[in-house]
């Protein structure tokens, strides 16, 4: 299977495009709209191509600190990431050719387990009871 090279324009597609989609939905856009007003959207945008870019194209462009920003929204839950990992895979299948959407999808469901265990752990619940989001 041949892989189509994963660009800084693609990335920076990929997270335009979702971004949009995910500020329209019910219950992630609330979240974010207060997390992330207006005045600092394009920041935002730029932080999470940033994250992408070195994860994918090794740029190290990346300083953030993901898991405190997300263990401070009391409300993040299994309905939220499921959601984002919906949305990010629809833009995916969008805007990249098959094999480079399977690896994105590949990634971000891996982020959303570490944080979702992460979250369960500094939040005192069992491991036990979490369920995968795919499956």
């Amino acid at each position: 299977m041949q892989q189509t090279p994963i660009t800084a324009a693609l990335i920076r597609t990929v997270v335009t495009e979702f971004y949009a989609k995910a500020r329209k939905d019910a219950p992630l856009g609330p979240v974010f709209r207060r997390v992330v007003p207006d005045e600092r959207w394009a920041a935002h945008i730029a932080k999470i191509t940033d994250f992408w870019s070195s994860v994918f194209l090794k740029t190290g462009r990346y300083q953030g600190r993901p898991m405190p920003e997300h263990l401070a929204i009391p409300e993040i839950s299994d309905v939220h990431f499921r959601r984002w990992l919906k949305h990010f895979g629809e833009t995916t299948e969008e805007e990249c050719p098959p094999e480079t959407a399977a690896l994105f999808r590949e990634w971000a469901t891996k982020i959303a387990d570490a944080m979702r265990i992460n979250i369960a752990m500094q939040r005192g619940k069992s491991l036990v009871e979490l369920r995968t989001l795919t499956g």
